[in-house]
C-alpha cells in the first residue's frame, strides 16, 4: 500500500475545486482500495502518542472564522478499534495509547480526505502527534508502523512543510525566498535520504519556516516510512503560496500521475488572519 504526505493548507479545500484538490482526488483515484487509512494530522497535539479506537469518530471542526458551510461538512467514516489494536502492538516496545472517546477526525484529515476518499466508506483512524518528542522520535514511529502497509493501511501526514502564519502575505503567490530555500532542502533530503529528516532542524531558514513543529512532524512519519522501505519519497504537489506556506507532498510506494506546481490560486480560500487568533487558525 502507498504512504504519503500532504501539505493540507485551508480547511477551505475541502469545499474548493483547485489544483491542490484536484491532485488529492488523482492520488485516490491511483492507488488500490485500502483496508484502512491511519492518519498523522498536525491538529492532534498532545502529550503522548495515542490512536483513536472508537467504532464512529466524531468529526471535528477545529478552526474559527470560515464559512457556515465548512462547519456544517461532515465525513462520517467508520473507525475500527481492531486496527487500532495493530497499531499499538505493531510499534512496540513503543507505547501508543487507545483513545476510546477523546479526539475523532479534524480538518487535517477530513479536509484531505474529502476528495481522496470522498465515499467515506472505509474505517479511518488518528495517530497522534507526541508534543514532547523530537523529530527522531517521530521518524522511528513512522519506521515501526510500516508492516502496516502489507496489511493494506494506509498511511498518511497532513500538515504543511513551510507554516508560518503569523507573516503570512495573502497576496502573494509563491513563497519568501526563505520558505523556497528551505522547502527546497526538505525535498533534496526526502527524495535521496529521508531517514536524515532530522538534520533539516540545522538549516538556517528552519526557524523561520517551521515556527512550531506541528505542522512538520507529520512529515517524519513518511521519512520512517521511507527509512523502512529503503525508498525515497516522489513529490507530487510542489511550491509555496501567501509567502510562509508551502503545499509540497510525497509520495512513497506509487507512481503520482504528474507534479502539480502550486501557487496562491490553488491553495484555497484563507480566513483574515488578523480577525483570528494565530494559534486558532488551525491552517
Amino acid at each position: 500500500m502507498p504512504a504519503a504526505f500532504v501539505g493540507h493548507g485551508s480547511p477551505m479545500n475541502t469545499l474548493e475545486d483547485n489544483r491542490f484538490t484536484a491532485a488529492w482526488r488523482a492520488l485516490g483515484q491511483s492507488m488500490p482500495r485500502p483496508r484502512a487509512i491511519l492518519c498523522v494530522s498536525a491538529h492532534w497535539f498532545i502529550n503522548g502518542s495515542a490512536v483513536t479506537a472508537m467504532r464512529q469518530p466524531r468529526v471535528i471542526h477545529d478552526f474559527y472564522g470560515f464559512p457556515r458551510e465548512l462547519f456544517a461538512f461532515d465525513y462520517p467514516a467508520p473507525g475500527s478499534p481492531e486496527v487500532a489494536r495493530e497499531v499499538a502492538e505493531v510499534v512496540q516496545p513503543a507505547f501508543v495509547g487507545l483513545d476510546e472517546d477523546s479526539w475523532g477526525l479534524d480538518h487535517g484529515t477530513w479536509s484531505v480526505l474529502a476528495h481522496v476518499f470522498p465515499r467515506a466508506d472505509i474505517p479511518v483512524l488518528q495517530l497522534s502527534l507526541h508534543g514532547a518528542q523530537g523529530m527522531a522520535y517521530h521518524v522511528d514511529l513512522g519506521a515501526r508502523l510500516a508492516p502496516l502497509r502489507d496489511r493494506g493501511i494506509f498511511i498518511i501526514g497532513s500538515g504543511n512543510v513551510v507554516h508560518n502564519l503569523r507573516v503570512l502575505d495573502r497576496g502573494r503567490e509563491g513563497a519568501f525566498d526563505w520558505g523556497e530555500r528551505f522547502d527546497g532542502e526538505v525535498r533534496r533530503v526526502m527524495t535521496t535520504d529521508p531517514g536524515a529528516l532530522p538534520q533539516v532542524e540545522a538549516h538556517p531558514d528552519y526557524a523561520m519556516s517551521v515556527p512550531t513543529p506541528e505542522h512538520f512532524l507529520p512529515l517524519a512519519y513518511l521519512a520512517g516510512l521511507c527509512r523502512a522501505a529503503s525508498e525515497p519519497a516522489v513529490p507530487f504537489i510542489e511550491g509555496g503560496t501567501m509567502g510562509s506556506l508551502t503545499m509540497t507532498s510525497y509520495l512513497l510506494g506509487g507512481a503520482p500521475r504528474k507534479s502539480v506546481h502550486e501557487d496562491a490560486d490553488g491553495a484555497g480560500s484563507m480566513p483574515d488572519p488578523r480577525r483570528v487568533p494565530p494559534e486558532q487558525t488551525n491552517m
